[in-house]
């Protein structure tokens, strides 16, 4: 099956999901041990979006053609998780977040409860990394890191998958290792699992999706931008087929222009992880690699 035969496929099972229930396909990761997703509906706005069907290619479709840039906002984690982050860098990074409306800040957790004092008010939620960006650390590691985040004004983590214990069979041990971290969240904390797809052969993408659905997880997410590629509209149209319209799925690394993130969010992305944030809403191209 071709890229435009499997967007094809998942246009045709969202629209026929929004048929049946007007509304209730948010792509937002609901009704799983972390709640709703709420914020802003950026998830219902995702999955009409991933319903408008279009050549899949990197270029928007005709649906879009009419869509402001500046509308892809809400979709945005503006990103910075760079290990010589400056403190001037996380101010621009909020600053950022709120003049543009992004839907969050995601940074590492040394950074979270300065980003949440700043962005107290202000409509923009924080995502915090956990286990990043290797995601071999012990899982209690990773749950006393979420436990800190979480309590520090996290309002959502990406947490990396143990990807060694995936490709040795261990399927156990990945599925107990996202228990863990979706444990130390709070009932209204998002969990996105990180696959880093770049790693894994399609049938351990697959595999990978089937487990952090089981386990409780709101959202998978393609990539920790660290590896040797980012999202592919290819990856996130497989991710969305596995997963189905009950979670989330977040296209992240590589995402630079608005034809980006609408390619992404057409394939069945209902959240767009990204630094080049304000080139995309602005429309511009940035050379960032993530």
């Amino acid at each position: 099956m071709n890229t435009q035969e499997l967007v094809d496929q998942i246009t045709g099972q969202v629209l026929a999901k929004l048929r049946e229930s007007p509304g209730g396909a948010r792509g937002e990761g609901v009704s799983t041990a972390g709640g709703t997703g709420g914020g802003n509906g950026s998830g219902s706005a995702a999955a009409r979006a991933s319903a408008q069907g279009g050549n899949g290619a990197g270029t928007a479709p005709s649906e879009f053609r009419g869509l402001r840039p500046a509308e892809v906002a809400p979709y945005i984690d503006h990103t910075l998780l760079k290990p010589e982050a400056t403190r001037e860098q996380v101010d621009k990074l909020c600053a950022e977040a709120v003049e543009y409306g992004f839907y969050s800040v995601c940074v590492n957790t040394t950074w979270t409860a300065y980003c949440a004092r700043k962005l107290r008010g202000k409509g923009v939620k924080v995502c915090t990394v956990v286990g990043f960006p290797l995601g071999a650390m012990d899982s209690r590691a990773k749950s006393f890191e979420t436990r800190s985040a979480v309590e520090n004004g996290a309002d959502e983590i990406d947490m990396v998958m143990n990807v060694g214990a995936l490709k040795s069979g261990d399927l156990k041990t990945v599925e107990e290792d996202i228990r863990w971290v979706l444990r130390a969240c709070r009932q209204n904390t998002i969990l996105k699992v990180i696959i880093e797809n770049a790693l894994l052969t399609d049938e351990e993408k697959v595999l990978a999706c089937q487990i952090a659905k089981r386990a409780g997880a709101h959202y998978v997410k393609t990539s920790t931008g660290f590896a040797s590629s980012g999202a592919t509209v290819e990856d996130i149209a497989l991710m969305r087929r596995t997963v189905g319209l009950e979670m989330g799925v977040k296209a992240a690394g590589g995402v630079r222009s608005y034809e980006d993130a609408v390619a992404m969010i057409q394939a069945g992305a209902s959240r767009i992880g990204a630094s080049s944030s304000v080139a995309i809403v602005t429309g511009a191209k940035s050379q960032s690699s993530y």
